[in-house]
């Protein structure tokens, strides 16, 4: 089980797959645990997701799968269960909060939301990571040799 999770191709476009996700998705988690980049951090966060009806337990795993599955990501740890974890976030961000700000983000600020355009990226994303692994220069591909 664990030789076949962290077995990997020497893709270089994983690599790239996995670095442009990881760097998107860390700073996100990075807000949410820590309160880097403006954000409001593990509590603050906490309170914000369950004023929209999320429980405790659920947003913890979301700041714990944005901040180490990001992490994840860049290095290339145990690729195949970050992108995972960060493509079941997106998706429940996607149904749960933007689905009903249509399509398109909200570029020139006119709509009180932003749509999902970008959620269906990080999901392709995720999806090629889970089938590839972490590729070239992956600590996964590391320690599978």
């Amino acid at each position: 089980m664990w030789k076949t999770l962290m077995q990997t191709s020497d893709s270089a476009a994983a690599l790239v797959m996995r670095l442009a996700l990881g760097i998107v998705i860390f700073p996100h988690g990075a807000q949410k645990l820590l309160g880097w980049f403006g954000g409001r951090g593990f509590f603050g966060t906490i309170e914000g997701f369950s004023q929209m009806g999320l429980p405790a337990v659920l947003t913890f795993l979301v700041i714990i799968g944005e901040f180490f599955g990001g992490l994840g990501l860049i290095v290339g740890f145990l690729t195949r269960v970050a992108a995972a974890g960060v493509g079941l976030i997106m998706l429940g961000a996607m149904f749960l909060v933007h689905w009903q700000h249509g399509f398109f983000m909200n570029w020139i600020g006119q709509k009180a939301g932003e749509g999902f355009e970008f959620h269906i990226l990080a999901v392709g994303l995720a999806i090629g990571l889970i089938i590839l692994g972490g590729g070239k220069g992956s600590v996964d591909r590391a320690v599978a040799q």
